[in-house]
């Protein structure tokens, strides 16, 4: 995410907050691995990171615990659009190896982690049923 202002931007929030809440009573982002980095003009911070991180835990994603941040982002690309050696990039690439690592380390236990006892006790049509309104 980029940050702007302080926080991860706008249509950053409104591009998660279009992800549905559930599919068949499960989020369909539970369970799944999620690295978090972020790009800013200007000096080093890590708010983007933090809000995202927060999002992640809401959505039920595994986040990792590594995650970069990139300050004057714009000092650290070349006219390609590819990223200059740094050890900016060092870390980006640190990021992404654990990120691999715990997708490997957690997918075939996917149904271990995903396994809770509030939704095994209402089935998805109670729950679709339940929160599906006709109107407001």
């Amino acid at each position: 995410s980029p940050e702007r202002h302080g926080a991860m931007t706008g249509i950053m929030k409104t591009q998660i907050d279009w992800i549905p809440l559930s599919l068949g009573g499960a989020r369909p982002t539970q369970g799944k691995t999620l690295a978090v980095m972020q790009v800013s003009g200007g000096s080093q911070s890590f708010n983007a990171v933090n809000q995202l991180r927060i999002l992640g835990r809401w959505m039920r994603l595994l986040t990792i615990p590594n995650q970069s941040s990139t300050p004057k982002a714009f000092l650290e690309f070349d006219d390609t659009g590819r990223m200059k050696p740094s050890p900016f990039y060092d870390r980006m690439v640190d990021v992404m190896e654990e990120l691999m690592k715990f997708t490997i380390l957690t997918r075939d236990n996917k149904a271990c982690l995903l396994d809770r006892y509030s939704e095994r006790k209402e089935s998805a049509a109670e729950l679709s049923k339940r929160v599906n309104q006709k109107a407001i």
